[in-house]
C-alpha cells in the first residue's frame, strides 16, 4: 500500500472515482503496465512470435521470386526466348519461309497513300525481259534482302536475258529461280545483290470489298508508278493463257513491238487478244486502281503497306479500239493475284517447280 503511494508524485493528479480518468492541473498521461514478457531479440531466429511470424512470411513471396529468377537465368535465357516468342505473335514463324518484313509505313502516315507509296516503292522493281520475239516490261515485288522477286509467270516467259532496275536506278541481272504457269507466278534472284529494301506480305483472306488500295508498278515502262482505288470485288475467275513451252510467243508486255500486251478472259468476255487454246484459271481480287502494260507483277497494297496482291491482269482498249472512239488506257478492271496464293507457292517456286 505504501509502495504504491510513493510511485504517485504529490499534488501530481487525482483520479475520478466513477470514470477512473485522470483529473486536475498537470494531470500526465496514463501507462499501461510493461507486457510480462520481453524476448530476446535473438529468439526469433529459432521460433518467433507471433506477430514477427506474421512479418516473415509475408517476405516469403519475395524470395521465392528471387529464386525463380536465379534459376530461370542460369537456365540461360531459354525461357525468356519462348516467353519473347510468344510475345510477338509468332513472327518468327513468318521467318523461316525466308520472306523479309519489309519497310512498315510510318505510324504518323499510316492509312494515308504517300505513306504506303513511301515505304513501299522502294521494293517494287521494273523487270526487262529479253527474247526472240522481242523486249518487254514488267514489275516485280522484292521479298528478301539478296534479291529474290516475285512476279508474274508472263512477264518472264520464254525470256533469255533478264534485267532488273531497283527504284534507286541501279541494275542487276537476274536468273529464273521457279515459274508456275498453272497459277501465273514466277521467282527470279537477283544475281550479287544485297541489303535491298524488301516489302512484308500480307494476308488477302482478311481483304474486304471497299477497302482502300494502292498499286504500284512500271506501266510502260514508267518505274515506280503509284495508283490508288479501293478493292471492286473478290475470288473473280480470271483465265489467261498457260505459257509454259519456253517460246515466248506471248511472253510479257509493254513491249517495243506495238504495245504487247496479256491477255486474259473474264465474264465470258476475251481482252487484249486471244488467249489460245491451253489456258488457266484462279481466282483474283478485281480492283479499280489504274493498272496498264507494265503494271503485271508489281503489288496491290493495303493502306498498313502490306502486300495483298501481285497485279496480273488489266483492261487497256488497244489503239484500234480508241480510234474507234474508245478511252484509252485503265478503265477500272484490273485483278490481282491474292498473296496467300503465292505463300502458299513459295516453297514450290524455290525448289525451281510449281504446283
Amino acid at each position: 500500500m505504501h509502495m504504491t503511494e510513493n510511485l504517485r508524485p504529490s499534488g501530481a493528479y487525482t483520479t475520478d472515482q466513477d470514470t477512473g480518468q485522470n483529473t486536475g492541473q498537470g494531470a500526465a498521461p496514463y501507462f499501461p503496465p510493461p507486457p510480462p514478457y520481453a524476448p530476446d531479440p535473438s529468439a526469433y531466429a529459432t521460433e518467433p512470435p507471433g506477430p514477427g511470424r506474421r512479418e516473415r512470411r509475408a517476405k516469403r513471396p519475395v524470395a521465392l521470386l528471387a529464386a525463380v529468377a536465379l534459376a530461370a537465368a542460369v537456365v540461360g535465357g531459354g525461357t525468356a526466348t519462348l516467353v519473347g516468342q510468344l510475345g510477338d505473335g509468332g513472327a518468327r514463324a513468318t521467318g523461316s519461309t525466308g520472306v523479309v518484313q519489309g519497310t512498315p509505313v510510318a505510324q504518323s502516315s499510316k492509312g494515308s497513300v504517300a505513306g504506303v507509296a513511301e515505304a513501299v516503292s522502294p521494293a517494287i522493281v521494273e523487270i526487262g525481259a529479253a527474247s526472240s520475239a522481242g523486249r518487254s516490261t514488267g514489275s516485280g515485288v522484292v521479298i528478301t534482302k539478296d534479291g529474290e522477286i516475285v512476279t508474274n509467270n508472263h512477264v518472264i516467259s520464254g525470256a533469255q536475258q533478264i534485267e532488273v532496275t531497283l527504284s534507286t536506278g541501279k541494275t542487276y541481272t537476274a536468273d529464273v529461280v521457279g515459274t508456275d504457269p498453272a497459277k501465273d507466278l514466277a521467282l527470279i534472284k537477283l544475281r550479287g545483290a544485297s541489303g535491298l529494301k524488301t516489302a512484308t506480305l500480307g494476308d488477302s483472306s482478311q481483304v474486304k470489298v471497299g477497302d482502300q488500295v494502292v498499286a504500284i508498278g512500271s506501266p510502260e515502262g514508267l518505274t515506280g508508278t503509284v495508283t490508288s482505288g479501293i478493292v471492286s470485288a473478290l475470288d473473280r475467275d480470271v483465265t489467261v493463257a498457260e505459257d509454259d513451252s519456253g517460246s515466248g510467243s506471248r511472253q510479257g508486255e509493254g513491249g517495243q513491238g506495238g504495245g504487247q500486251q496479256w491477255p486474259f478472259e473474264f465474264g465470258g468476255q476475251q481482252f487484249n487478244g486471244d488467249t489460245g487454246e491451253k489456258t488457266t484459271t484462279y481466282k483474283a481480287l478485281q480492283t479499280d486502281a489504274s493498272l496498264n502494260p507494265g503494271n503485271s507483277g508489281g503489288a496491290l497494297i493495303n493502306m498498313d503497306g502490306e502486300i495483298i496482291g501481285i497485279n496480273s491482269a488489266m483492261y487497256a482498249p488497244s489503239s484500234s479500239a480508241a480510234g474507234s472512239g474508245s478511252t484509252a488506257g485503265s478503265v477500272g478492271l484490273g485483278f490481282a493475284i491474292p498473296v496467300n496464293t503465292l505463300k502458299a507457292d513459295l516453297d514450290a517456286l524455290r525448289a525451281g517447280d510449281g504446283s
